[in-house]
């Protein structure tokens, strides 16, 4: 099955205006709004037609000449053999640069968690939180993955910047 081919099912099944950029990209991608995210992932999961039963990976994407931030989901179907690239953003925003037990989440780019469809999502979106700062609304368990719970910043936006010592080590060159 076609990206196409997917979108125009989402487009009857979910009436969600899903987009398939023209583009001259060795991997076609189909562009969702994030409020409709959840009832396409149902659809993706669930469908017969489509049953997407593997997430392969979820990535944090940081476009700030375009002030967005957003995630990327390559699903596959292991019955029909099938891949799909799903892209979803928001409005970039610069989340503080210390976590601590009182997080407001507003401050954060916020998006629906799939854990509830894919498990292998809680460990992909605890990666994208850790490093691009991204909050996953609903998920069981977000907090850092990678970095230590003291980590300033978030090291996969563009506009992070390396400290020169972390705990008195020198960790720049």
């Amino acid at each position: 099955m076609t990206q196409i081919e997917i979108s125009d099912l989402l487009k009857q099944k979910v009436h969600v205006d899903a987009v398939v950029p023209e583009s001259d990209a060795a991997q076609a991608w189909i562009e969702l709004q994030p409020e409709y995210l959840l009832a396409c992932a149902d659809v993706l999961r669930s469908d017969p037609e489509l049953y997407f039963d593997h997430l392969a990976c979820l990535s944090g994407i940081d476009l700030p000449e375009q002030n967005k931030i957003g995630i990327v989901l390559n699903l596959y179907s292991y019955p029909f053999e099938h891949k799909v690239v799903i892209k979803y953003f928001t409005e970039r925003k610069t989340p503080p640069l210390l976590l601590n037990n009182q997080i407001d989440k507003t401050q954060f780019p916020i998006f629906p968690s799939v854990s509830a469809f894919w498990k292998t999502a809680i460990w992909h979106e605890r990666e994208a939180f850790d490093l691009f700062g991204i909050w996953f609304e609903n998920h069981p368990d977000l907090r850092r993955i990678l970095l230590p719970p003291d980590w300033e910043g978030f090291p996969l936006r563009k506009d992070y910047t390396l400290a020169e010592k972390y705990h008195g080590i020198q960790i720049e060159y």
